[in-house]
């Protein structure tokens, strides 16, 4: 397994586990937009290491281990890096420009990472399965799921920030293999979908 993926995978746990264990470590770290706007912009990171429990952990990990590998195999270590990290960031970013007057949100997952590598890897290979379906649509379920965390606001996972992720590991995979647009339009295509109902939802008030 590629060193870069192992030692996402190892941080993930060893800061996790530390959070389910220590409430103020997790407090300190949270992504928490109060905290942020009074100039703590660590937690823009921090947060995308910390998980609600050992399923939100689980599935996350899993997630990253079955199709990191696809991203790394077909842009390199270096692009499956810039993925990883540029939608963790993107995912906080937005989730910061859609909750910024909202001082109590709180929020923390590596979804938004994760989902950026999800779709880098659907980009690279679009004939791939994720969970006995076609990755496509495992892409816009992924999402759609997200739009109604986003209005429901039951849990503290950051699913503003798949958004954010997912638009990430589009950008960022477009722009390393440019050549996807022609070679995979169709796919292309599809997968912004979900990307534009967002920003429709957004404009129009409905988040």
């Amino acid at each position: 397994m590629n060193i870069f993926l192992i030692v996402i995978i190892a941080l993930n746990l060893i800061i996790s586990f530390k959070g389910f264990n220590d409430l103020s470590f997790f407090r300190k770290y949270e992504f928490h937009v109060g905290s942020i706007r009074a100039g703590e912009q660590i937690r823009m990171f921090s947060s995308g290491f910390l998980h609600v429990d050992i399923a939100h952990l689980a599935f996350n990990m899993l997630t990253l281990y079955l199709f990191a590998p696809y991203v790394i195999s077909g842009l390199g270590s270096f692009t499956f890096l810039m993925i990883y990290a540029g939608s963790l960031i993107l995912g906080n970013l937005l989730t910061m420009a859609l909750h910024k007057d909202d001082y109590s949100y709180r929020a923390v997952g590596a979804s938004g990472a994760v989902i950026g590598v999800v779709y880098a890897a659907i980009l690279v290979q679009p004939a791939l399965e994720i969970y006995f379906m076609p990755g496509y649509i495992f892409g816009i379920i992924y999402l759609l799921y997200s739009i109604y965390g986003m209005k429901s606001k039951s849990d503290n996972i950051g699913h503003t920030a798949h958004f954010g992720g997912a638009i990430g590991g589009y950008l960022i995979t477009l722009s390393r293999a440019p050549i996807i647009i022609s070679e995979n339009t169709s796919t292309v295509i599809i997968l912004a979908i979900p990307i534009v109902i967002l920003f429709i939802m957004a404009k129009m008030g409905k988040l």
